[in-house]
């Protein structure tokens, strides 16, 4: 019925294989459609050909005990092992493959879904085969020219039963050492030939080749060796077999024995020059060329081939007996007596033509190859030299000079560019750039000079580089010539620019001249103002907005660098604009202090006319109010210097509304009545929230009138359940009392253990609810629930105290006893306990406890020092104050309370209570 959702399939690599004895092999097992961990446990077992149905364990990755005896020791020393290649994939790898090895083998993955849904295990055979692959060469020393043919000769055989093909490899070592062998060229188990990355383009031109030439024998061929093919070569034999998943595998190898090859250099010793009387000649003048012919070792006896070529072209050969052999149309010329070559000696050859004509221009070589005898067809080297250009000016010969200007219209600060174009010249040119100024009849200014040798001059104006920079003028060829003025001062600069390129030859000169303008605008009185805008204010979290800075002046921003920046004040104010990001001229972007908050969000964008700077994906933190700033540069001051203007846009605010808060607390008030010693809770409900949120919960309690106190906070839960006790509940004692719990995903208790009196008040908690959003958690809103008041029943039985003092004032840095007196006697098998209590600015607090058993507590361990309960008798619970200071002034009052412990003296049941009345105490100052 196929498989379902969630339904384990385990996958093992599919046979039956075959595979050769001692070699490494893998086997990989997979599992899909599982529950539990990502990382699953794998376990390999065989079942062998003479026990088909007896499982043999062999390893697993999760019980070392797991393999068989016979498993063991290979196992352990990691003969066989498992490789994981992912959670839910490993490959089972034995090292050297035995004959015992051959079965069917169980990849099976123990169970760790909720119940057994699909298949667990899988099989595949193996089956164990002789390697009969072998492969061997003949070994021996080669000694070779550079230049000089190599042949080897690779023997490989196998006789494998199953089909299979082979790959036969030549590879190559450079030196004796055991460096990394280079693939020369293989023979593929697809019949192609692959050959080494160095060995491409000679393979390409049949310099390097593989050829079977018999049933068992391949063949290496090198056609002119190299002096880089010295080394050591062998052959390498690979056997495949193709798999029923239709992929080949390689099953064996063998590797051959090396043969050495020396590889010689080719002594080559000739060098061949060409030189001319002269290069720039009009038409009917002579042209003579001679060859020269140099070599170390002495030239008197060796024969030489001499050609003479035009554009690449044979205008006539010499050879090594002095005869002269002509192409067919030099052949005329040559009997009218206007060309001649001839041997003036062994290294001198001379080329002469007389009444020279256009045709004759070009570029002239002479090519020298050496012959072993003078009838020889082959060389034993030769040698090209370099070109000559010559140049042949027709009849009535006048140069073409152009002038143009990348930069016909600049502000000032950029710079001028300029391009002199002299065509149909062939003999060295001189150029001389000149200025006039706008408004300026005349003189021409002199701004600079190239002589024919490459001599630069500057004229007095342009001397000083720190007006105008540093002037260039280059020679680009022989005819192109370019002056750059890197930054102009002023429309002073502008006007009429000229250049005048003057030709020397034999004596005479030609000149041509020509000029273009240029404008350059003053940066003064730019107008530059720049507004910011949004479409959008208040943008919805996870949205995306986009500002805009439209910038204007009085030109247009292509003339001129201009770099943008943008700046950012969080909400709420932090008085300072953050540097967010900068778009400068050549396109760079730098980020500023605030690219944690917009890493990968913001994205600036420049067009022609305005700056944008784009937001995706709004969180809270990206809520405040955005800046933009304008700046515009004279091109010479980049990247250094100051802009020449600078404008701030106005101030846009942008509001993030973070998700709405779903939060309700349930306001039901309800009332809780208890024993003294009691333990009890107190019940926080929440009734609907975000799907995602976290709460924190504080919990309070307002006391009991008649004190005229506000709510003290008891404990607060934050989102990630870390406690923080309120001033009055810090104390160790306070903190084992009051404890707050997390019940379910909507309820929260407060417990109050041993409850007393003391604890008699109106308790509720405030919700807040929190979420996780890209960047932080951000609080969406809180809820008060409904109070709960705490009542304690006592027993019938009435404690009453002595009468005292409403009212004592008492000197700074006195003593005072604030009274607190029980009247009789208490009740035999009873203890009393006493709390006094401080009360200040509406907030409550307990200043020292003595419980039943006679331990005393100071909950403000600040004023343990000055406290001190002296009990002359049993019922006196009067309290000692020493050293009044101005800030104990308040409110102070003491309860008293019975207590009786069970029977087995475990538990403490309150028997009566009594509160004493206010006692108001006022510090009088020295």
């Amino acid at each position: 019925t196929g498989l379902s959702t969630g339904q384990r399939v385990v996958t093992v690599q599919k046979g039956p294989l075959y595979r050769v004895r001692g070699s490494h092999i893998t086997l990989w097992c997979k599992v899909s459609g599982y529950q539990g961990p990502a990382e699953q446990n794998f376990q390999w077992s065989i079942y062998l050909p003479s026990a088909p149905k007896r499982e043999v364990q062999i390893v697993s990755t999760m019980d070392p005990s797991f393999p068989y005896a016979m498993y063991t020791q290979r196992v352990r020393s990691r003969g066989i092992y498992v490789e994981r290649v992912q959670g839910d994939a490993v490959l089972l790898h034995i090292a050297e493959l035995q004959d015992q090895d051959a079965g069917e083998y169980e990849c099976h993955t123990p169970n760790t879904d909720e119940r057994y849904f699909g298949s667990y295990s899988a099989k595949t055979n193996l089956s164990v085969i002789a390697d009969t692959l072998s492969a061997s060469v003949v070994p021996q020393v080669l000694s070779r020219t550079e230049g000089d043919a190599v042949e080897l000769t690779c023997e490989v055989s196998k006789s494998t039963a199953q089909h299979t093909h082979l790959s036969v490899g030549w590879y190559h070592l450079q030196g004796t050492g055991e460096h990394r062998a280079e693939e020369v060229l293989t023979l593929s188990k697809d019949f192609t030939l692959r050959p080494g990355p160095s060995y491409m383009q000679r393979f390409l031109l049949a310099d390097v080749q593989l050829n079977k030439v018999g049933n068992t024998t391949y063949k290496l061929s090198i056609r002119g060796v190299e002096l880089s093919d010295q080394g050591q070569l062998y052959c390498e034999a690979a056997e495949w077999i193709e798999d029923p998943d239709e992929t080949w595998k390689d099953i064996s190898h063998k590797q051959t024995g090396r043969t050495s090859l020396v590889v010689t250099s080719q002594v080559r010793d000739l060098s061949v020059d060409i030189t001319a009387t002269e290069t720039s000649l009009a038409e009917g003048d002579t042209l003579q060329l001679n060859c020269v012919v140099g070599s170390q070792k002495s030239s008197s006896s060796r024969h030489f081939r001499v050609l003479w070529l035009l554009n690449d072209i044979q205008v006539a050969r010499v050879d090594p007996h002095g005869v002269l052999i002509l192409e067919e149309e030099y052949e005329e010329r040559a009997k009218l007596g206007k060309l001649q070559a001839f041997k003036q000696s062994n290294t001198v050859y001379v080329l002469t033509i007389y009444e020279v004509g256009l045709q004759d221009n070009g570029t002239y070589h002479c090519s020298v190859s050496e012959m072993k005898t003078p009838g020889d067809f082959d060389s034993i080297q030769t040698n090209l030299s370099s070109g000559i250009q010559v140049n042949v000016k027709p009849a009535g010969y006048r140069m073409h000079l152009s002038v143009s200007t990348s930069t016909p219209q600049v502000m000032a600060g950029d710079a001028l560019i300029f391009l002199c174009e002299v065509r149909g010249a062939t003999s060295p040119l001189s150029v001389r750039w000149w200025h006039l100024p706008p408004q300026h009849p005349g003189p021409r200014v002199l701004v600079a000079t190239m002589e024919r040798d490459g001599t630069l001059s500057l004229g007095s104006t342009y001397q000083d580089s720190r007006t105008r920079g540093s002037l260039r003028l280059e020679k680009v060829s022989s005819g192109t010539f370019t002056l750059v003025i890197p930054n102009t001062l002023d429309e002073g600069d502008g006007g009429r620019y000229g250049c005048k390129a003057t030709e020397w030859s034999q004596g005479r000169s030609w000149t041509e001249e020509g000029e273009t303008a240029v404008t350059v605008s003053p940066m003064a009185g730019l107008g530059l103002h720049a507004t910011l805008r949004s479409r959008t204010a208040i943008i919805r979290y996870g949205q995306s907005f986009e500002l805009v800075c439209q910038a204007s002046a009085s030109y247009t921003f292509e003339m001129v660098p201009v770099s943008m920046g943008w700046f950012f004040q969080p909400s709420p104010p932090t008085g300072r604009y953050h540097e967010l990001v900068w778009v400068f001229p050549n396109g760079t972007v730098t980020w500023g202090a605030m690219q944690s908050h917009f890493q990968g969000k913001a994205q600036p964008i420049k067009s022609a006319t305005n700056f944008k700077l784009r937001i995706h994906n709004v969180t809270a933190a990206n809520e405040g109010t955005y800046q933009c700033e304008v700046e515009v540069w004279r091109r010479s001051t980049l990247p250094l210097g100051k802009p020449a203007a600078t404008v701030k846009s106005n101030a846009v605010g942008i509001k993030v509304m973070l998700p709405e808060s779903k939060l309700q607390v349930a306001t039901k008030e309800s009332s809780v009545e208890i024993a003294g010693g009691a333990d009890t809770a107190i019940e926080c409900r929440i009734t609907s929230a975000q799907n995602n949120s976290q709460f924190a919960i504080t919990w309070y309690l307002l006391p009991p009138p008649p004190a005229n106190a506000s709510a003290l906070q008891i404990v607060r839960a934050d989102y990630s359940s870390v406690l923080e006790y309120g001033a009055e509940f810090s104390s160790p004692a306070q903190k084992s009392r009051f404890l707050s719990q997390r019940v379910s995903s909507n309820i929260f208790w407060l417990w109050i253990l041993s409850a007393n009196p003391g604890d008699q008040g109106r308790y509720y908690c405030v919700v807040e609810e929190w979420l996780w959003l890209a960047d932080g958690w951000y609080k969406l809103g809180e809820g008060a629930s409904g109070g709960t008041t705490l009542e304690f029943k006592l027993p019938e039985r009435e404690l009453r105290l002595e009468e005292t003092e409403r009212s004592i004032s008492v000197k700074e840095g006195e003593d005072v006893m604030l009274r607190c007196l029980l009247q009789g006697a208490h009740l035999p098998a009873t203890h009393l306990s006493a709390t006094w209590f401080w009360e200040k600015s509406g907030h409550t607090r307990p200043l020292l406890t003595l419980r039943p058993d006679g331990a005393i507590e100071y909950p403000l361990e600040r004023l343990a020092g000055r406290l001190f309960l002296r009990r002359p008798t049993t019922g006196d619970f009067s309290l000692t104050l020493r050293s009044v200071e101005e800030g104990d002034a308040g409110v102070y009052r003491c309860v008293v309370q019975e207590w009786k412990q069970d029977s087995q003296g475990k538990d403490w049941a309150l028997q009566a209570a009594v509160y004493s009345e206010y006692i108001q105490l006022t510090p009088i100052p020295p």
